[in-house]
């Protein structure tokens, strides 16, 4: 292995407390990240599957991408894997992911990831220190929240280490830095599915509920610190990658941003992402002090305030608890939920739920669901505080809330009755519906078709969503059209991959089928498996060329090759990404996945519309349009279903994996395990 693998991923088993470890190098096909998580899965407990997320042969695998601990733009995010008990009505083999500097000291430690095994007979976390590994006691760490358990562990690794001075490490290495530990709350150790893991104040893997898996193994955090370096195969070609994408991170013409466009456009895309701008929490302007970044992100989209809260929270980590329209109140509610480690993304929708069941006299004092919590004071902070802290402990009916929306709206006889209505838009797997079914096809099916929310907005429509609303965009909806496509290998110059509207070319078209295949196999192999950022990768538009161009395709074999030596090329990666879709889709049918469970709630074929901007090409002509009343059709998505299994290489009949594909992919172990359990397409 040339470069950016360290040779070893770690294996540690709780039960038995044994530490071993992996060589990569069986997995490098796989990439790294999410291919080498699901391939490491399938052979470890593959032909043990049905079982359930918090039984102990469950497994959390945490894999590095061959960027991480290097200067890639916009990469080293942390992929997680394993059965996620936050989905619905199975808990389907999973994925998060999240940012920091928790990838890049794994590998300075020499690690190219990490297995957990099994589950400890005692609150415990795992210490990693360059190759020394210990599985400690938690002892006066369990039950902290997740701040303070960084605070403690950080102080229980390097006692000695003070800002700014170097620190030994045990095996002789040394740092300036503080360890990068990810953990679970107290959410997490009460097994809540909505329990998120957290590193840093605010980097969280938020979906799938891996911080109740932390807590079903009595684990409450992983840390880990090193002193080493990533081998880079070809450093010279690795600058020269660097120097070539300077051109697209700013305009030369207006190197500060902001104001060539002022008019035309709302932000300066950096890189094809809106930034810069007036800095908001949802309506609420915040106070930045400075930017902060994740390990080697040149974006700094992680706020640090001079207020000190909501620091390096970003997105919905700001947006998801609202109090009385403070600025102030609301920051501190959101620092509440990462601090009990409770995922973001779900919260909101249980916390809705709760409140539309309370207004309709469903919960309350003596009420058929007893509860005392303060919901007549709905948008304080105290109300806020009282309900989180009820789902992290689960407590009286936060107990019921800590199952989830969809498992709450279950056990109270209800759940068709409220999804199906649109009362309660869990539109993919218990998850709450992100952008516009009818509209963002790409995102719904990638959803649907997937396990868990897509929440990639630069894979998906965002760029070109942001230009439409605009109302005066620097490209037109052909040239936008035109320009992103090109970008799409390998099905690049098919302009109608991103046409939004209903009609022969839009969203039931074989050009969509393309492009939801494009968007899974991006998902698989570049982001998963090369630690980018959803919010950063793809680029296939900018603002700052003159042509506009983005730099993907070019820009991720560049880098890939310059740090692994590989000589792959962009439809390489797509390949080996489709490998890695299918490899997960045969998991999910080992599950029990079938087409007829992939199927969207009632209401996206009955509610209409208010729309959503985007290309649309309607009577002959590309236009931004936003597609306003529409409404799916029912048989035109079980087509599209029909087509795309057939375009992946799967039985149309049951979705599942035929043999020639998984054969012809080198899957021969996973045709035979899906045979043997009926599952074979």
């Amino acid at each position: 292995m040339k470069g950016g693998y360290s040779g070893k991923i770690l294996r540690v088993n709780l039960t038995t407390k044994t530490i071993g470890k992996i060589d990569t190098a069986k997995y490098e096909a796989f990439g790294g990240g999410h291919g080498i998580g699901s391939a490491i899965f399938f052979d470890l407990v593959g032909d043990q599957l049905p079982f359930p997320a918090f039984d102990p042969r469950n497994l959390v695998i945490m894999i590095a991408s061959p960027f991480s601990g290097t200067s890639v733009p916009g990469s080293g995010r942390c992929e997680v894997q394993g059965l996620g008990p936050m989905l619905y009505p199975v808990e389907w083999f999973a994925h998060s992911n999240f940012g920091g500097r928790f990838t890049a000291q794994l590998k300075y430690a020499g690690w190219d990831g990490i297995v957990v095994e099994g589950a400890a007979g005692e609150p415990s976390w795992i210490n990693i220190v360059d190759d020394k590994v210990t599985i400690e006691s938690a002892a006066g760490i369990w039950g902290l929240d997740t701040w303070e358990t960084q605070d403690e562990i950080s102080r229980r690794v390097l006692p000695k280490l003070k800002y700014g001075e170097w620190a030994e490490l045990e095996g002789g290495g040394a740092t300036t830095q503080i360890p990068a530990v990810v953990c679970c709350g107290p959410a997490g150790e009460n097994k809540s599915r909505l329990g998120a893991l957290l590193h840093g104040p605010g980097s969280q893997a938020a979906l799938g509920g891996f911080g109740g898996v932390f807590g079903s193994k009595n684990l409450k955090a992983i840390s880990a610190i090193g002193s080493g370096v990533v081998p880079i195969a070809d450093p010279k070609a690795f600058m020269d990658a660097r120097l070539w994408f300077n051109q697209f991170l700013w305009d030369p013409e207006n190197p500060r941003g902001g104001d060539r466009f002022t008019g035309k456009f709302p932000y300066t895309l950096i890189g094809g992402q809106p930034s810069g701008g007036n800095v908001t929490n949802g309506s609420l302007p915040l106070t930045p002090a400075r930017a902060a970044a994740c390990a080697s992100c040149p974006r700094g989209c992680r706020m640090r305030l001079s207020t000190a809260d909501s620091n390096e929270s970003v997105c919905a980590g700001t947006m998801m608890i609202s109090v009385n329209g403070s600025t102030k109140f609301t920051r501190q509610g959101n620092d509440l939920m990462q601090r009990y480690g409770l995922g973001h993304w779900q919260l909101r929708p249980v916390m809705n739920y709760a409140l539309m069941l309370y207004k309709e006299g469903v919960i309350g004092k003596g009420r058929q669901i007893e509860s005392d919590l303060p919901f007549d004071r709905e948008g304080t902070f105290g109300y806020a505080d009282a309900v989180m802290r009820a789902i992290a402990l689960r407590e009286g009916v936060g107990d019921d809330l800590a199952e989830g929306a969809a498992r709450f709206a279950e056990k109270l006889g209800r759940y068709h009755q409220d999804v199906d209505s649109g009362k309660l838009k869990l539109t993919y797997w218990g998850l709450e519906e992100h952008y516009d079914t009818a509209i963002e096809a790409e995102w719904a099916f990638g959803s649907l078709l997937g396990e868990r929310d897509l929440m990639l907005h630069m894979i998906a429509n965002y760029p070109l969503h942001w230009m439409a609303m605009s109302g005066d965009p620097y490209l037109t909806a052909e040239e936008a059209a035109k320009l992103y496509t090109d970008a799409m290998e390998p099905y690049q110059g098919d302009v109608y991959m991103v046409d939004y509207s209903d009609g022969p070319t839009g969203i039931y078209s074989d050009s969509k089928i393309k492009q939801v295949a494009w968007t899974k196999h991006y998902e698989k192999f570049w982001i998963g498996g090369g630690g980018f950022c959803g919010w950063r990768w793809p680029m296939c538009i900018t603002n700052n060329t003159a042509d506009r161009r983005g730099p993907t395709p070019q820009a991720e074999p560049k880098f890939w090759n310059a740090v692994t030596g590989q000589g792959i090329t962009f439809s390489d990666g797509m390949e080996t990404g489709h490998k890695i879709y299918t490899l997960d889709r045969a998991i999910w049918c080992l599950q029990g996945r079938h087409r007829d469970m992939e199927r969207f709630p009632d209401y996206a074929y009955e509610e209409k519309t208010s729309g959503h901007d985007e290309p649309m090409f309607i009577d002959g002509k590309w236009q931004y349009a936003n597609g306003a009343g529409r409404v799916l059709d029912r048989e035109k998505v079980e087509d599209f279903k029909t087509r795309f299994y057939k375009f992946e290489g799967c039985n149309p009949e049951n979705g599942y994996p035929t043999r020639a594909t998984l054969e012809g992919m080198g899957m021969k172990k996973v045709a035979d395990t899906l045979q043997s359990k009926g599952k074979l397409g």
